[in-house]
């Protein structure tokens, strides 16, 4: 990461509004069949919120888009945990999305590794292909948190799945952080094959793991690439110390 890739906004309101707009030009510039990947926790919320009103919206070319999801909760659908509930309630509902243009996880599956292996399958459809490669990315916009631990969807730190270099999504047994359930997370490989990579990470609880990234330390957050850009978004709450680019 290169303080160039980072900008910072006085508050979370801010954050929230430049997030959105960025979002929705990013999105603005799909000419064909787009993909995008979305993230769940509290932070994107008002995100999706405002990308679901006017005029954000109206950017939005809703019927060329299929949405995924980088990590989920092993929970059933509809769940209060869930991201694909979390997502649909804020804004897929709202922006009118035709149901067979998400592909949430299948956390119906017998095992998360299960759900895993069946999502692997439904992206490989889609992509068309059973290998990424660096010139034909999977997904035109990929978003993300990051976790106080320095976690990103659901590949934690210490854990064997941020090792995962072959396979494109993995079954997480134990959670590293709470809530203390069983997850199912794409791997860094399927994240990184992306036009697009969006950070956005709000809270001081935030600022000790982003210190970390700008240092150096082996963080899953800190391995995070894409085939285009990687930006990230943050309040001053989040900021680490270090000298970045302000926005207010």
């Amino acid at each position: 990461m290169t303080l160039h890739d980072l900008l910072v906004f006085d508050s979370r309101d801010a954050l929230v509004a430049a997030a959105a707009e960025r979002i929705a030009a990013l999105l603005g510039t799909i000419s064909g069949r787009g993909a995008v990947c979305l993230t769940g926790g509290s932070t994107i919320v008002p995100v999706y919120q405002a990308l679901a009103r006017r005029p954000l919206r109206e950017k939005i070319p809703v019927a060329r888009i299929d949405w995924f999801f980088g990590d989920e909760r092993f929970v059933p659908a509809g769940h209060a945990l869930s991201n694909a509930a979390q997502a649909q309630e804020a804004l897929l509902g709202p922006l009118g999305v035709r149901p067979e243009r998400i592909h949430a996880m299948p956390t119906h599956a017998a095992t998360p590794q299960a759900a895993a292996d069946a999502y692997a399958a439904t992206l490989a459809a889609y992509h068309g292909a059973e290998r990424l490669a660096p010139d034909r990315p999977l997904f035109d916009l990929v978003l993300l948190g990051m976790g106080a631990d320095g976690h990103v969807a659901s590949l934690f730190p210490g854990q064997p799945g941020v090792e995962e270099g072959r396979r494109w999504v993995v079954g997480v047994d134990e959670a590293g952080h709470p809530p203390a359930v069983p997850r199912v997370s794409l791997t860094l490989p399927a994240l990184a094959s992306s036009r697009a990579l969006l950070f956005i990470v709000a809270g001081p609880d935030k600022r000790p793991a982003l210190s970390r990234v700008l240092a150096g330390d082996d963080l899953p957050a800190a391995r995070v690439r894409s085939a285009g850009p990687v930006l990230w978004l943050m309040d001053r709450a989040a900021a680490p110390t270090t000298r970045i680019e302000d926005r207010t």
